[in-house]
C-alpha cells in the first residue's frame, strides 16, 4: 500500500494488484443491484400498483388519485433515506463502508423479493398497502445507507487525479440499475397477455432480484475495506476518533450539508422525472401512447445516462467538478421547455429525442458527485455528511417529483406546468453550486485534516473567532 499523506493524494492501494479497479467494479455491481431493486418499483407504481393495492382509492376517487396515491409511496420511502443515511454514516465512519455496504445491499434485496410476494388488495385487504409502504420504507432506509458508502469506497481507493473517475462507477450503477429494471419489466410485459401481466407477471421483476442480489453480495465481501478507513481505524490521537459522527456533521458540516443537498435537489428532479416513472405514466395514462415502446425509449435514455454519467466523470478530473455540473445545470434549464413540447406531440420519434437528451443534464450532474461530495467532507465524518448530503437532496428533488408532476398537470391541464417546477428547482441547485469551493484532485486524507485543523485553529485565534466557525465544514 502506497502511504504518503503529504505528497497531495490520499492514501491508494497498489494499482499493480488491480484493487482499486476491483473496488469500482464492486461498488458499480452493487449499486446497480440495488437500483434495479428500486426501479422495480418505482416503473410498476407508473403502470400497474395502484389497481391492484390501492383498489378503493382507485373506485371511488378515480384513476388520477389512484396514481397519485402510488406514486406517494414512491416517495414516503424517500423520508426514510436520511435515517438510513445516519444509521449506515454512522457505523460506516466509525468501524467501516464495506460492512454497510454488504448489509444495505441485503436490506434492498429482501425487500424487493418480498414485494414480488406480497398479495393483493383483492386478497388481503388493507393490509396489503399497509404491507407493502413497510417494504418500501426498508428500501427507502437501505438506499440511504447505500449511496455514501459506495462513492466513498470507489472515491477513497483511488489516485487524486483519477477520483472523478472512479467516483462515476458507483453513479453509473444508478442508470444500469435503471436500464436493468425497464428491460425486465419490458421483457416480461412483451411476453404476457394483458391479463397475465396484471395477474402475476408484473411480480417476475421483484422476484428475479434475489439472483441478483446473490452476485452483488459475492462480489461485494471480495473487496477490501476503504485506505482512508484504515487510516482513521488506525489513529492514535483521540480526537481523530468520533464517537457520534451524525451530530459533528450538523454541529461543523452544516454548510457543506446544506449546499450538498440543495445541488443533488437540481440534479434529482430531473432525474426522477425519468426514474421515478413520472414521464413513463404521462405518456402512457394522460396521453395514450403505447407502454411498451415508452419503456423501450427509458431504456435508451438509461443507456445514454451511462455514457454522459462516466464522460461527465472523467472531465471533472480535466476541468473540476463545479464547473462540469455547471454545464449539465445550463443545459438543464434550456432542455426542460423543449423536452415536454416534445413529449405532447405524441411522435414517438420526437419523444425518443427529447428523452435521451434529457439524459444529458442528468449524467453531467451526476457523474461529478461521488468525488465532489468525497471531496466536500472531512474524512472522520464523510460516511455520514455525504450519505446526509444525498439523502436530504432526495428528498427535496425526488421523493415527490413524480407525484408534484402528476398533480400540476391533472391541475392545470398542460405539461409546462411541470417544465416550470423543474426549472426553478434547477435554478436553486445552481445558486448552490455557485457558493462550493472546488476542491478537485485536493488531498482527502486524515492526516490533511489535521494539517488544515491546525490552520482553522490558528486563523480562530488570531481573529478571535469560535474555532468551529472555521471548522473545514463550516466552509473554510
Amino acid at each position: 500500500m502506497a502511504a504518503n499523506p503529504k505528497s497531495g493524494q490520499t492514501l491508494v492501494l497498489d494499482e499493480k494488484k488491480g484493487e482499486d479497479r476491483r473496488v469500482a467494479i464492486g461498488t458499480l455491481v452493487g449499486t446497480a443491484v440495488e437500483w434495479y431493486d428500486f426501479f422495480i418499483y418505482a416503473n410498476a407504481a407508473a403502470i400497474i400498483l395502484a389497481p391492484l393495492f390501492f383498489d378503493p382509492f382507485v373506485e371511488q376517487a378515480g384513476a388520477l388519485a389512484g396514481q397519485l396515491i402510488s406514486f406517494a409511496t414512491v416517495g414516503v420511502s424517500f423520508f426514510f433515506r436520511p435515517l438510513g443515511a445516519a444509521v449506515a454514516g454512522h457505523f460506516g465512519d466509525r468501524i467501516g463502508r464495506k460492512g454497510m455496504l454488504v448489509l444495505t445491499l441485503l436490506l434492498m434485496g429482501v425487500a424487493t423479493f418480498l414485494i414480488g410476494l406480497l398479495p393483493t388488495y383483492a386478497t388481503i385487504g388493507v393490509w396489503a398497502p399497509i404491507a407493502l409502504i413497510i417494504l418500501r420504507i426498508m428500501q427507502g432506509f437501505a438506499a440511504g445507507g447505500e449511496w455514501g458508502g459506495a462513492a466513498l469506497m470507489a472515491v477513497e481507493h483511488a489516485p487524486a487525479e483519477k477520483r472523478g473517475l472512479f467516483g462515476g462507477f458507483p453513479q453509473i450503477g444508478v442508470p444500469m440499475g435503471m436500464l436493468g429494471a425497464t428491460l425486465v419489466l419490458t421483457v416480461t410485459s412483451v411476453l404476457t397477455t394483458e391479463e397475465q401481466f396484471i395477474s402475476w407477471g408484473w411480480r417476475v421483476p421483484f422476484l428475479f432480484s434475489i439472483v441478483l442480489i446473490v452476485i452483488g453480495f459475492a462480489i461485494r465481501m471480495g473487496v477490501s475495506e476503504s485506505p482512508v478507513m484504515e487510516e482513521i481505524a488506525e489513529a492514535d490521537e483521540e480526537k481523530d476518533q468520533v464517537r457520534l459522527p451524525i451530530l459533528d456533521t450538523f454541529r461543523t458540516a452544516w454548510k457543506p450539508l446544506i449546499q450538498g443537498m440543495l445541488v443533488f435537489m437540481g440534479n434529482g428532479v430531473a432525474g426522477y422525472m425519468i426514474a421515478g416513472g413520472f414521464i413513463l405514466a404521462y405518456t402512457t395514462k394522460t396521453l395514450g401512447l403505447e407502454r411498451d415502446t415508452i419503456l423501450n425509449f427509458v431504456s435508451l435514455t438509461a443507456f445514454v445516462w451511462i455514457f454522459t454519467t462516466m464522460f461527465s466523470a472523467w472531465l471533472s478530473d480535466k476541468i473540476g467538478r463545479v464547473k462540469v455540473y455547471l454545464i449539465g445545470f445550463v443545459v438543464q434549464l434550456v432542455w426542460v421547455w423543449v423536452l415536454f413540447q416534445l413529449l405532447d406531440t405524441k411522435n414517438y420519434a420526437l419523444i425518443a429525442l427529447g428523452m435521451a437528451v434529457w439524459a444529458i443534464p442528468i449524467g453531467f450532474t451526476y457523474g461529478p458527485q461521488a468525488a465532489m461530495f468525497a471531496e466536500m467532507f472531512p474524512a472522520k465524518i464523510r460516511y455520514s455528511g455525504a450519505g446526509l448530503a444525498n439523502a436530504f437532496g432526495a428528498i427535496l428533488g425526488g421523493a415527490f417529483a413524480p407525484l408534484i408532476g402528476t398533480y400540476l398537470v391533472g391541475v392545470t391541464g398542460t405539461s409546462m406546468s411541470v417544465a416550470v417546477y423543474i426549472f426553478v428547482v434547477t435554478l436553486l441547485g445552481t445558486a448552490a453550486l455557485l457558493t462550493i469551493k472546488d476542491r478537485t484532485g485536493a488531498d482527502i486524507s486524515l492526516a490533511a485534516d489535521r494539517e488544515l485543523n491546525l490552520e482553522i485553529e490558528e486563523v480562530a485565534e488570531e481573529v478571535g473567532a469560535t474555532e468551529v466557525t472555521f471548522d473545514r465544514g463550516a466552509g473554510f
